[in-house]
């Protein structure tokens, strides 16, 4: 194998790394919003009809919050880092989905869902900037003080 491979190599499982820890972080946290939403249902706080708005609100914020974390590991490519963690995220809710429940399909509520982890993960992937990049060499003539 040539040098460059290798690094190619290294790089893949540096994102693949980032990318399945984005998208733990991203369900843990989507997670914890729910519980604070069944919180505020069970207090009255919060409408139990707006439960679907409210899942999907958890989507777009754990997709935000995995994916700020797995842009800032990787150097680069930040908006694909960011939609992978949402892709990633939506397969895992949908996957926890049709082990526990019966009838889930994806025409109740699935888009939505879809749509709320993509733009989550892109937004984190769009705002968040990146992680470390190599210092910019100014090429061409120095200036000499004379």
């Amino acid at each position: 194998m040539r040098k460059g491979e290798e690094e190619q190599g290294a790089k893949v499982l540096q994102y693949g790394k980032a990318a399945l820890l984005g998208i733990l972080t991203a369900f843990s946290a989507g997670f914890l919003f729910l519980l604070l939403a069944a919180a505020g249902v069970s207090a009255g706080l919060i409408a139990p009809e707006l439960r679907y708005q409210l899942t999907v609100v958890a989507c777009v914020f754990g997709a935000f919050t995995g994916g700020v974390l797995a842009v800032r590991q990787c150097s680069g490519r930040g908006l694909f880092v960011g939609l992978t963690v949402g892709g990633g995220l939506f397969l895992l809710i949908l996957t926890v989905g049709v082990v526990f429940f019966e009838g889930v399909s994806f025409e109740n509520g699935g888009l939505g869902l879809l749509c709320g982890a993509l733009c989550g993960g892109a937004a984190a992937g769009i705002l968040s900037g990146g992680g470390k990049r190599p210092p910019r060499r100014r090429g061409g003539k120095s200036r000499r003080s004379r």
